[in-house]
């Protein structure tokens, strides 16, 4: 036989048509086309396209923020070398834990700069080891930064832990009274607070373990001794901390400009309590503004835009020290 002719309308390929230029029936797809054309969903962020530019960009600064709380925590860790004439002599003075003072060799301002005389003589009381180094030594022990030709080191602050400060209350015989910094990250108003809580008879300090300054030798100093008479606890979540407090009885106490309660005005520091202050200009963050049960604000002139951490801080714990006579 023959094949047979192709001729319009007898086509074997699917979708053909027939003798009046109609296609016809075809096999289902059992809705694969449909579901193809319906498309993905909304299109994500580019942050979040992998291979984008723009997420590349976005791991790269994630993995240099951690990269960078990594060395935080890490120099936290190691000793602290303090320079300079006036602050390693203050540091001396306010008797900061050191384990050492170190000198450039050949300085021949030890017999004439008051300073350095004075801090050789401290270190020698406190029996302090006295290491002599070479300037270029020394150059590289401090990074490069204003040194002349002293240097105290200071070992890393040994913190204590928020319930800690619970039980020192109890054994005072006073009600608690507990000072929380939020998101502060100047050690001198670190320091400054330190020297107020301990003035007005606060039993410690508390400040979370990320995003704020520890116990560095700047804010021993700020704290003019203070913070070897009363204890720094470290939290790792300053929120929950509160929390555990106000289980224990303590008022948790929000101090900000636009606190519901003047100051002058809130009766509750006779009790147990524990004030919250949060950073100059951010204040308090939101979850632990959430665990304030009352939050007060100090009356200040309306040109006045906001008051330093560690002044704010001092007025409230003066007030907390009347209200408790």
């Amino acid at each position: 036989m023959g094949a047979e002719p192709l001729m319009a309308g007898n086509s074997q390929r699917r979708g053909r048509s027939d003798g009046a230029g109609k296609k016809r029936a075809t096999a289902g797809t059992g809705g694969k086309n449909r579901r193809s054309l319906a498309g993905r969903g909304a299109t994500p962020p580019a942050e979040a396209r992998p291979g984008h530019p723009a997420q590349r960009r976005a791991a790269a600064d994630q993995r240099q923020r951690a990269d960078r709380a990594r060395a935080r925590a890490k120099s936290e860790e190691q000793p602290e070398l303090l320079l300079g004439r006036n602050p390693v002599v203050e540091a001396l003075r306010a008797r900061i834990p050191a384990t050492s003072l170190y000198v450039v060799t050949g300085d021949n301002l030890r017999s004439t700069d008051e300073r350095i005389a004075e801090a050789l003589a401290l270190a020698a009381d406190r029996g302090l080891p006295l290491l002599e180094v070479g300037k270029a030594e020394f150059d590289r022990m401090s990074q490069g930064a204003l040194h002349q030709g002293i240097g105290l080191q200071v070992p890393p602050y040994d913190y204590a832990h928020p319930e800690d400060l619970l039980d020192l209350a109890r054994n005072s015989g006073r009600p608690p009274l507990i000072v929380a910094l939020d998101g502060v990250t100047d050690p001198r108003n670190l320091g400054a607070v330190v020297r107020s809580a301990a003035a007005f008879d606060a039993h410690g300090v508390v400040v979370p373990q990320r995003r704020a300054v520890g116990m560095t030798a700047s804010a021993w100093r700020t704290s003019a001794g203070a913070a070897a008479r009363i204890p720094v606890a470290r939290a790792v979540n300053l929120a929950r901390a509160l929390g555990t407090y106000q289980d224990e009885g303590l008022v948790t106490v929000g101090l900000a400009g636009d606190g519901d309660v003047d100051l002058h005005e809130f009766d509750g520091f006779a009790d147990p309590a524990c004030l919250v202050v949060g950073a100059e200009g951010t204040g308090l963050s939101r979850l632990v503004r959430e665990r304030c049960e009352v939050v007060v604000r100090i009356p200040i002139d309306r040109d006045t835009e906001s008051l330093n951490v560690s002044v704010a801080a001092g007025i409230a714990l003066y007030a907390a020290a009347a209200a408790r006579r």
